[in-house]
């Protein structure tokens, strides 16, 4: 909820009637705050996520999460608003490194794919909620309603069995009988136990172990991968059209059907629902085809998008009547990447690791994600407010092009694959010999 909460928030806190004055440059900052903080909780979470566990990571970034919306709820300056936004990516940092670890770790490969999968869903799901909550109340009252959802997550993920592989890692070989038999729904796990300790053990022979992930060639190849998937994603602009959604429609014009808030919540709708499609489809027609439709459709899409707001801008022509193609374009964007690139990425970064490298390596792939996503966002402000707003969505398009390169040639399928089988092909022809170079 604290990602999607700039679309409807900004807008108010830059109206002219705003009880807080913020200027443009100063909501951009706001927008991509959250971005920045979350690259240092990303390193924490590398250092704790191997002490404490995948479960307690999960349930530590639920406090700074709250308190940010205590923050907002008596915010009366700019920069109490900043503070919070920064409190916001410290739980966003561990939570989005976290949970792909755990649930690529306790999923069954029949239907991990469906519940890593529930991270980008969860994540849209709160996006939405924000936008029809904070759409029609204050400010202040939209974080009150907020603090809710960490509420709940602290009460109920406090049940949930702790990842196998991290009790394992542990030499806490009963407890991870037990959560096995738990997660299973079998007493017989005697099979899992023995595959997750040899693959532990395998995992955790080389000293290095932070090296590892540069000096090994498949670790490089899995690396390589994360950040293909998350530059692709994150260049396509989903971060910049999220926190400027509502601002997007209303630049568009007057629409005849929709305000501008209506249709964020619509695009967020559609994208809650489709990428709820995808998860059911994900482990049936695999990660790659669906990546390479989607990033085609989305780069169609932003072309569009850009087009008619270089017609408006630049052209003399009368778009009374077109005023529903920036909604219909930004919802077919929606479509197509919601169908790949906004799940796929989250899932197979818990997918392509092996667990001696695994934190390290989520803490890395996150910090780049967020460091791109503000790139993009404070690159989209500053082209919107000086060039047009044409000039941000054609530079999307160039982007889906090139990631639709990589993706090709580059990506592995990781579709119905144990974590060991995942291993074995980025090893490739060498995975009987050493490994390293």
């Amino acid at each position: 909820m604290h990602y999607g909460w700039p679309s409807p928030s900004l807008p108010q806190l830059l109206a002219d009637n705003s009880t807080i004055p913020v200027t443009d440059s100063e909501g951009s900052w706001i927008a991509v705050m959250s971005l920045l903080s979350s690259t240092f909780s990303a390193v924490i979470s590398a250092l704790v996520l191997d002490v404490i566990g995948r479960k307690k990571t999960i349930l530590l970034s639920c406090i700074p999460n709250l308190i940010a919306w205590i923050m907002i709820g008596f915010a009366e300056s700019v920069t109490v608003i900043l503070g919070a936004r920064f409190l916001a990516g410290l739980s966003d940092g561990l939570v989005f490194c976290a949970l792909p670890m755990y649930l690529g770790e306790t999923a069954d490969p029949k239907v991990r794919g469906i519940l890593g999968s529930t991270v980008t869903l969860a994540w849209i799901t709160g996006i939405l909620l924000i936008n029809i909550i904070g759409s029609y109340l204050s400010i202040s009252t939209t974080a009150f309603i907020s603090i809710a959802f960490p509420v709940l997550c602290l009460i109920t993920f406090v049940w949930m069995p702790e990842s196998p592989y991290y009790l394992i890692m542990k030499a806490n070989v009963e407890q991870a009988r037990k959560n096995l038999q738990l997660l299973k729904l079998t007493d017989d796990v005697e099979p899992h136990v023995e595959r997750i300790t040899k693959a532990v053990k395998d995992q955790h022979t080389n000293s290095g172990r932070y090296l590892d992930l540069f000096t090994v060639k498949s670790n490089r190849r899995a690396f390589g991968n994360a950040l293909i998937l998350r530059g692709a994603q994150q260049f396509s602009g989903t971060a910049a059209i999220t926190f400027y959604a509502q601002i997007i429609f209303e630049e568009a014009g007057e629409s005849t059907a929709f305000s501008a808030s209506e249709a964020s919540m619509i695009y967020f709708a559609v994208q809650l629902v489709l990428c709820a499609c995808c998860s059911r489809i994900v482990d049936k027609i695999g990660r790659k085809p669906l990546l390479i439709f989607s990033i085609i459709g989305a780069g169609i899409a932003l072309f569009a998008e850009g087009s008619y707001f270089l017609a408006l801008d630049k052209a003399d022509i009368n778009l009374d009547n077109f005023t529903w193609i920036p909604l219909v374009a930004l919802i077919f964007y929606v479509i197509a990447f919601s169908f790949g690139m906004q799940t796929i990425p989250a899932l197979m970064l818990g997918e392509l690791f092996p667990t001696n490298v695994k934190a390290f390596a989520l803490c890395l792939a996150f910090i780049y994600y967020a460091v791109v996503a503000t790139l993009v966002s404070k690159f989209f402000q500053i082209t919107k407010d000086s060039l047009g707003l044409f000039v941000p969505f054609y530079a999307f398009v160039g982007c889906c092009i090139v990631g639709l390169i990589f993706i090709i040639f580059f990506v592995v399928e990781t579709k119905g694959k144990t974590l060991e089988e995942i291993q074995d092909e980025l090893k490739g022809c060498d995975r009987k010999e050493d490994d390293r170079v």
